[in-house]
């Protein structure tokens, strides 16, 4: 792969803003999972792991919300 200064400096963009998106992931699990996996524990998870757990967290919202029961 060949590029200039401007393609890297974009490539570079992505990969902040791809690393970004993750962090905000792994830290969204960790609180919904109110201290049942530490950060560094959620490093580890495959990304099929962290769409399945999110997955959880949104049907148990749903039904915290249909439910009326409190959440926090």
């Amino acid at each position: 792969m060949n590029l200039d200064a401007s393609g890297i400096d974009d490539m570079v963009k992505v990969y902040e803003k791809d690393s970004k998106a993750i962090k905000q992931e792994l830290l969204k699990i960790c609180w919904f999972m109110r201290g049942g996996i530490t950060y560094d524990q959620s490093h580890m998870l495959t990304p099929e792991e962290r769409e399945i757990i999110g997955k959880i967290i949104e049907e148990n919202l749903k039904t915290t919300k249909e439910s009326g029961l409190p959440f926090f």
